[in-house]
């Protein structure tokens, strides 16, 4: 008897900005929002650790061809530093490995910040996933091999005090792609003599998305299986799409449109007709007094739809990445 093949799922698009739990894998989120939305393809952008709670950015469908563009964003994290400990992975996950007596006086630390303001280099924790000789960091940890990760270039917009107590301060701090807020703790708390080590951790953003785009598991299951939310669909463990008939209206709403991930992009109104010579692959001349003539990406769009990611030259789209009407 043969095997029945699984269902690809819903060819839905779209931005779920999940407000993520402590205690929940950015993979397990993505897998647990995929099976509710039962969508052909997920994937997000920007790896949030178990232990941190806050914004994670899921796309599903064509959202995840704009994953790169978040990825590039500017990102806020509001976290505490508990001093006195560093710890093996630089937050409560891993055993104390240096302490101290010695706690910081505010007027310190606040001293310190502008070292970590601006372009800076800073060296990924040892458990982290950059990879080194083809293994991911956090695995030559776990297996008890120190390795030694180089320093990168990363930038810290801002970096505030927002509380200070005696073993507590509490940040926040704008940055960009590649910080490990770990790092920054462990460094902080070298510098002030006294240790540190990140006791908590929440992602407030990710440009674009702010504060109101966040829809928690709650809410997404509640719109999926009504009042009650009550689980009609069978398992969450990714199984097949049954055959009963959902009506997916109401947890569809909440996702954020495609095109809000490309706001850092020109954008190019263009006509039906032109829309379907961009999604065959062909260039377009672009139209309107105020359109750009040279653009090295820009977004080009029909009826406020997501047509296509191309380049302007000499006052001509050419797409480069086409999206499904």
């Amino acid at each position: 008897m043969g095997r029945r093949g699984k269902k690809k799922g819903r060819p839905v698009s779209g931005w779920v900005v999940l407000d993520k739990p402590v205690g929940m894998g950015s993979t397990e989120a993505v897998s647990k929002i995929k099976w509710l939305f039962q969508a052909e393809k997920a994937g997000h952008a920007g790896t949030l650790d178990p232990l941190a709670s806050g914004m994670l950015p899921i796309a599903l469908g064509e959202a995840t061809k704009t994953v790169p563009y978040v990825q590039d964003g500017a990102k806020i994290y509001r976290f505490t530093v508990a001093w006195g400990d560093e710890r093996s992975t630089d937050d409560l996950e891993g055993p104390v490995t240096k302490s101290s007596d010695l706690r910081p006086a505010e007027a310190e630390v606040r001293a310190l910040l502008p070292k970590y303001t601006g372009v800076i280099m800073q060296t990924p924790p040892q458990f982290s996933a950059v990879k080194i000789a083809g293994e991911r960091a956090y695995d030559l940890a776990r297996e008890g091999e120190t390795v030694n990760i180089p320093a990168r270039e990363i930038e810290i917009g801002r970096l505030d005090v927002v509380e200070h107590s005696a073993d507590h301060t509490v940040f926040e701090v704008e940055c960009g792609k590649g910080t490990y807020v770990r790092s920054l703790a462990r460094d902080m708390g070298r510098d002030l003599g006294c240790f540190g080590h990140v006791s908590d951790l929440r992602r407030v953003e990710v440009e674009p998305f702010t504060p109101r785009d966040f829809v928690t598991i709650a809410e997404l299951e509640a719109a999926r299986f009504g009042a009650q939310g009550e689980d009609k669909s069978g398992s969450d463990d990714g199984g097949d799409v049954l055959d009963a008939p959902i009506d997916f209206d109401a947890i569809d709403a909440l996702l954020v449109d495609t095109s809000a991930a490309l706001d850092c992009l020109p954008q190019i109104a263009i006509s039906d007709d032109a829309a379907t010579k961009i999604r065959l692959g062909n260039p377009v001349i672009i139209r309107g007094r105020d359109a750009p003539v040279e653009a090295e990406e820009a977004c080009a769009t029909a009826r406020g739809k997501l047509v296509a990611i191309g380049a302007i030259e000499q006052g001509m789209f050419k797409p480069k990445r086409v999206f499904a009407g």
